[in-house]
């Protein structure tokens, strides 16, 4: 389905402000009638695609929730995703953040962004929900799954918990200090590295591709696409335009991120961006494969992969 591909490319590199639009209506005097509203903006975004077989399965975070005991798992990692109770989740990882775990840090602020949608307005977030989920549109029911799965995994967190951007860049820039590399990461493709200079820049993508962190990848992979064009701190490295960004995170996905069909990252893609897939089995790698990246650049976007993957994150 060639025609999607130039169309999907800026949605899956920035997500569609969906539910801003859908709050917009309710909260700003349409509420009456937000059927209509919610529906044009999932015909706009939402990716009805065909299903992709030539691409490995990720991970199954159920395999995740399989690993978790009592108490808080070694693998942070693990916990995001495999929890089903990410408010009690958190909690646990507030106490260690508190006792100087970095890592704990990290995955906290990962939470935090993960439910702060719903968290604002667990109401009406529920309400936005039950009006997308009475629309026969293409993409409709995908993303009332999603947005349902993430409800029931967030649920407990209200309004008071503060889960604003402000809060979750404070907690970013708390693992940052405490040593997290991908919290640093974060802030570097949020524009506030810890340290604004040409050679923090470039030194923290050395670290990252060294690190072979997925996390790091991920985080990191804002930095490296349009905005890094020009910038000497990126010269030489798999940056600088739109599939750059894409290649970070297929790295990422490659350097064990979960990445599967009910992965914390297509979830998030889904109900809090209206990208979604109407197949229900179909990963991010195949996802992005499939929607953003013509048939003529696959063979360039692997090779950037690929140098990603091995560290050397360099362009030929």
């Amino acid at each position: 389905m060639p025609q999607t591909h130039h169309r999907l490319l800026p949605l899956l590199l920035a997500p569609a402000a969906l539910l801003a639009a859908v709050w917009w209506y309710r909260v700003g005097g349409s509420s009456s009638a937000p059927d209509m509203h919610i529906a044009q903006r999932v015909v706009a975004v939402t990716a009805v695609l065909e299903p992709a077989l030539s691409h490995p399965r990720q991970r199954d975070p159920g395999e995740a929730a399989s690993r978790i005991g009592p108490g808080l798992p070694i693998n942070r990692r693990d916990g995001f995703e495999g929890e089903n109770d990410l408010y009690r989740y958190a909690q646990r990882l507030t106490t260690a953040a508190h006792e100087g775990d970095a890592e704990a840090s990290w995955m906290l602020s990962r939470v935090y962004d993960y439910c702060a949608a719903y968290a604002q307005d667990p109401n009406g977030y529920q309400a936005d929900s039950t009006a997308l989920s009475g629309q026969a549109l293409p993409g409709a029911a995908a993303m009332t799954a999603a947005r349902e799965r993430l409800q029931h995994r967030c649920a407990g967190f209200v309004a008071a918990d503060g889960l604003t951007a402000a809060n979750i860049l404070a907690q970013r820039e708390e693992a940052a200090e405490a040593g997290n590399l991908a919290a640093e990461a974060a802030l570097l493709a949020l524009g506030r590295p810890l340290v604004a200079t040409t050679a923090y820049k470039r030194g923290l993508v050395e670290r990252v591709l060294a690190s072979r962190d997925p996390e790091a990848y991920l985080a990191l992979s804002g930095a490296m696409g349009a905005a890094a064009q020009g910038d000497d701190a990126y010269r030489g490295y798999v940056a600088g335009d739109q599939f750059a960004q894409l290649a970070w995170q297929l790295a990422a996905c490659r350097l064990g991120l979960a990445c599967g069909a009910s992965s914390n990252l297509m979830t998030s893609y889904c109900a809090n961006g209206g990208i979604c897939s109407l197949d229900a089995s179909q990963d991010f790698p195949s996802f992005v494969l499939d929607a953003a990246v013509p048939r003529q650049s696959a063979n360039k976007m692997d090779e950037m992969v690929n140098t990603l993957v091995t560290g050397a994150g360099a362009t030929s």
